[in-house]
């Protein structure tokens, strides 16, 4: 009796996702695992979806897919794949529907349109209550330390008319934030905007408040609003407030002095007090004292510090005091020849072009106002010095067509030229030259000293990482919505991505410094990784799915991608079980 061959059913790794395979009544299903129940782990421990569902609107009858779970969807492609609004859906249907916390009916009904009426029910809640009550959760659950407050914003450009949205919220005494032009940071000033602004707490660089306000709102306008609220989540008034020079103007520094608050910002250029002290800097008689050195990993001297020697105060009465850096004087050094560089080259551009015989510019006032354009955006006004003339140039032409004679009459015209004459003013660059490395602190605190003030600072770019963070990993723009309150939603979703992966990132840096571990082969190739993100562990687990293959009426059999040693090991010290994670 021949032996009856057994059918293998083969898939490739691209054909498995969502998809069946059927072969002699056998019935292999994947799905897409990936990261999922590690961004579950952290997320139940926030209780998103707990908050989301007691701050939406209560829902209709109807509805068929809660709008908080539809939003905690979006917050887990956002963290995971960074789709558009209209790819979520197909997005979800490749991976585990209990992992999304979704059932598989529930799955059929997540499209676009369901997401973005999620979104309208966010915009409809009380967001800002929302944002309150979750930080003040993970500060309490995580334990996160909120003696010191990191305050700064950024803009979200957008492409289109979006000409009527100030008009769009349907509540008058709530009215929303609008999508217009004004300073962008972006450096797109054709394009509108809107604020989004963040605060994050030292402890993690975590998240802990965020706001979005009209795209022509200033930055100095926002703090003592934003103070206020951060007092209501902390309980306290002495946290540590540190902010760009927006914060430093009477007004704000005031109100935080008088309310009990403690605050660290930057003195602006602009101010009287910078401009004295920079000009005692080119006379050279400001007295320095070295304070610290820093060293890179192989020991090597790589900046050296130095504060004023002489004791400064604002003119409200709060404490200045003046640092020099010898890595900020190179960089400084180097900025102003770039500067001084692109402005001689598109000078000598506008020169050529002022000669041309088609040139447009023909006036002294046109001319003088190209140079000082260009003096202007390559921010060297006082270091190059213009001079632009007019000059008439003569010619002489035939009066009738022909060839000339002793008796052919010529008629002479003059044209108007402008000369461009510059060069560099050496004086003012030497005075320029002479406070390269200067930065000034000031703040109310009298009880740090000068180098717990500049290590308290240094901190700022933490809120600068969770921006590149937002508008690289998760893609904040370009935003596929024309509903200016859906994107105000949508950000706040966004604010909900960046804490949970500072989250996860804390918890996973907070693992390896109790299990002495120094780094972890998360690279490729193995190489070490000493500072884990939480980018770099969502990808290194993409590759692992969940395989079930059903035969006949018999129990299905779940098979889960086999983990590296690399990916137990950080599930290990996640506290995740390794035998159990995907299933």
């Amino acid at each position: 009796m021949a032996k009856r061959k057994h059918r293998t059913t083969r898939v490739k790794a691209d054909q498995v996702s969502g998809h069946l395979a059927r072969s002699a009544g056998q019935t292999l299903t994947t799905h897409t695992v990936g990261s999922l129940p590690i961004l579950n782990h952290i997320l139940e421990r926030m209780k998103l979806g707990e908050f989301l569902e007691a701050y939406l609107p209560r829902e209709d009858g109807r509805t068929k897919l809660p709008s908080s779970r539809a939003l905690m969807v979006l917050v887990k492609n956002i963290l995971v794949a960074r789709n558009p609004i209209y790819g979520v859906g197909e997005w979800a249907a490749a991976h585990v529907p209990d992992l999304l916390g979704l059932s598989a009916r529930e799955l059929d009904y997540l499209n676009d349109d369901r997401v973005g009426r999620a979104l309208e029910k966010l915009c409809q809640a009380d967001r800002s209550s929302l944002a309150l009550a979750l930080s003040a959760h993970i500060v309490k659950r995580f334990g996160v330390e909120l003696d010191q407050l990191h305050n700064d914003s950024t803009t979200i450009s957008f492409y289109g008319a979006y000409d009527s949205q100030g008009q769009e919220t349907p509540d008058p005494d709530r009215p929303g934030p609008t999508i217009t032009w004004g300073y962008s940071k972006d450096h797109r000033p054709d394009l509108k905007q809107l604020l989004f602004i963040l605060t994050v707490a030292r402890d993690g660089a975590t998240p802990v408040y965020f706001t979005a306000a009209s795209g022509n709102v200033t930055d100095d306008t926002t703090h003592r609003d934003t103070w206020d609220l951060l007092c209501r989540l902390t309980g306290r008034r002495d946290f540590l407030y540190v902010a760009d020079c927006k914060l430093a103007t009477t007004e704000n520094m005031n109100h935080l002095h008088r309310n009990g608050g403690r605050f660290i910002t930057v003195l602006p250029r602009t101010r009287k007090e910078d401009t004295t002290f920079r000009k005692r800097l080119a006379q050279d008689e400001v007295p320095w004292r070295h304070l610290l050195e820093k060293t890179d990993d192989d020991g090597q001297v790589i900046d050296r510090l130095s504060i004023c020697d002489e004791p400064a105060l604002s003119q409200e009465g709060f404490r200045i005091v003046w640092f020099h850096g010898t890595r900020k004087a190179e960089l400084d050094t180097a900025t102003r020849t770039n500067h001084i560089n692109r402005a001689l080259t598109k000078l000598a551009e506008l020169r050529d072009k002022l000669l041309s015989p088609r040139t447009r510019i023909r006036t002294k006032e046109k001319a003088s106002q190209a140079a000082s354009d260009i003096l202007r955006d390559c921010s060297v006004e006082d270091l190059i010095a213009v001079n632009v003339t007019e000059r008439a140039v003569e010619n002489y032409r035939q009066e009738k067509p022909g060839r000339p004679g002793a008796h052919t009459r010529y008629v002479k015209t003059a044209r108007t030229y402008c000369s461009l004459d510059y060069d560099v003013d050496n004086e003012a660059m030497a005075h320029d030259q002479a406070a390269d490395g200067v930065f000034p602190l000031i703040t109310n605190v009298e009880s740090l000293s000068e180098r717990e003030l500049l290590e308290a600072y240094k901190q700022q770019p933490l809120v600068e990482k969770r921006f590149s963070q937002l508008k690289t990993d998760f893609r904040v723009a370009p935003v596929y919505l024309k509903s200016v309150r859906r994107i105000e939603a949508l950000l706040c979703v966004y604010f909900f991505v960046l804490m949970g992966e500072a989250l996860l990132e804390r918890e996973l840096r907070q693992a390896m410094q109790r299990g002495e571990v120094t780094s972890l082969p998360m690279y490729p190739e193995g190489r070490p990784c000493r500072r884990p993100t939480a980018r770099r562990l969502i990808d290194l687990f993409d590759s692992i799915e969940r395989h079930t293959l059903q035969a006949g009426g018999r129990k299905p059999v779940i098979m889960v991608t086999e983990l590296s040693r690399a990916q137990r090991k950080l599930l290990k010290l996640l506290r995740l079980s390794a035998t159990e994670y995907g299933r």
